[in-house]
């Protein structure tokens, strides 16, 4: 069997082949996850859910995390990447079946949970594929190329979902999502190859040194409180907009806005830092930006202006974020380390929604949850300027 992707045309060009395959496949994640935030309206009105409740089933989305990406990282030992992503794209295609044909929270929880599994996998192995094909040159722009296809898929989800939910309702839109899940099992499947100097991983590599897992754990909370400020974000922000005056449709849109700038300002950011090398400055002003417009999104005749500023300071860093765990693991022992990687990131981006629906039920205000927002990407500083003390005491990990 070849070790290349069938579809490239020459070895120089495979890398990026392969990233686009990886990228159009992981935009189903996006797109299935933001089903309940589209239309979680409909879904309130129709089976009577609470705001509480509705927080605690977009939180559920990564709640499997918890349980399983430490296992699904061991299981890469076993069983090819491929197999295993493939896999994972049918557990979410079968969450959003599930999900579809729901009656109450239940069948709606274990939907999430399902989907969440699949996410949980891809998302893990995903990551891993990518520094396998990129390690060493160009880790950052591939890695802010990749983790942008969550936004893209989530942009395409809100300026469509409600939509469909309009037109269809709102069980149809997770069967759309469902079926684009299908599709991306089968293509990964059939095309994606390792790279061709890939070497298994040697015996006994299970496990972190403690340095090594420090660095991980310190890296997957700066990622963790990004990613869940983001989801807050998308979750909540349309509340606030329509408070004031917003229609569904169009508060969906602007908020969208900031996702689409993402879409962009990931491979922009990536790039720059891998050619200037001032990663930390651009770490440390795009969080400002950020926290300040979430601060100020009570402003909403600036509604259009500070999602495309939050755009562009979630946008921009995200690849030397993620690039962190290229930093913080040698590569033979990088498919368990992205699992306690992502293990910690779910489990904040699992908590933050619940409480995020139970700030705006206690105030009856959705501006809460946007200062709750602000409060998690601002802390993600923080947590960014440990991992670098840290990381300047220890000797360097091998790439």
């Amino acid at each position: 069997m070849t070790t290349s992707p069938p579809f490239a045309a020459s070895a120089g060009s495979q890398r990026w082949w392969v990233l686009a395959l990886l990228f159009a496949c992981r935009t189903g994640l996006g797109l299935q996850f933001q089903t309940l935030g589209s239309v979680s309206g409909s879904i309130v009105s129709e089976l009577g859910l609470s705001y509480t409740e509705i927080g605690t089933l977009i939180g559920l989305f990564m709640l499997p995390g918890l349980l399983l990406a430490l296992p699904a990282g061991y299981m890469g030992r076993f069983l090819p990447d491929r197999v295993l992503v493939g896999l994972a794209f049918l557990s979410l295609a079968a969450g959003g079946v599930i999900a579809a044909v729901a009656d109450g929270f239940g069948l709606l929880a274990l939907g999430r949970l399902a989907a969440g599994t699949g996410y949980v996998i891809s998302t893990i192995f995903l990551a891993k594929m990518t520094a396998d094909w990129f390690a060493g040159k160009d880790l950052a722009t591939a890695m802010g190329v990749l983790v942008m296809s969550w936004p893209f898929g989530i942009a395409m989800a809100q300026i469509s979902q409600v939509w469909v939910d309009i037109e269809f309702g709102w069980r149809a839109t997770f069967l759309v999502a469902a079926l684009y899940s299908a599709a991306g099992a089968v293509a990964l499947f059939l095309l994606y190859r390792p790279p061709a100097d890939m070497k298994p991983a040697p015996a006994g590599s299970i496990g972190l040194p403690r340095t090594e897992l420090l660095l991980t754990l310190l890296a997957a909370t700066v990622m963790g409180l990004c990613a869940a400020s983001y989801i807050v974000y998308l979750s909540f922000a349309p509340r606030v907009l329509m408070a004031s005056g917003y229609g569904p449709a169009k508060a969906a849109a602007v908020v969208s806005v900031a996702s689409w700038v993402m879409i962009f300002a990931g491979a922009v950011g990536g790039r720059i830092a891998d050619r200037t090398g001032k990663r930390d400055q651009l770490v440390y002003g795009c969080i400002a930006v950020g926290a300040l417009s979430l601060l100020l999104m009570a402003q909403t005749s600036l509604a259009v202006v500070l999602s495309v500023l939050f755009g562009l300071s979630g946008g921009l860093p995200v690849g030397v974020i993620m690039a962190l765990t290229g930093e913080a693991m040698a590569p033979h022992r990088r498919a368990f380390g992205m699992g306690v990687f992502f293990s910690l990131q779910f489990v904040i981006m699992m908590l933050a929604p619940p409480i995020a629906g139970w700030l705006f039920d206690r105030d009856g205000d959705a501006f809460s949850a946007m200062l709750f927002a602000a409060a998690l990407f601002a802390a993600s500083a923080a947590v960014y300027r440990l991992f670098r003390l840290v990381k300047g005491r220890v000797a360097p990990v091998p790439i």
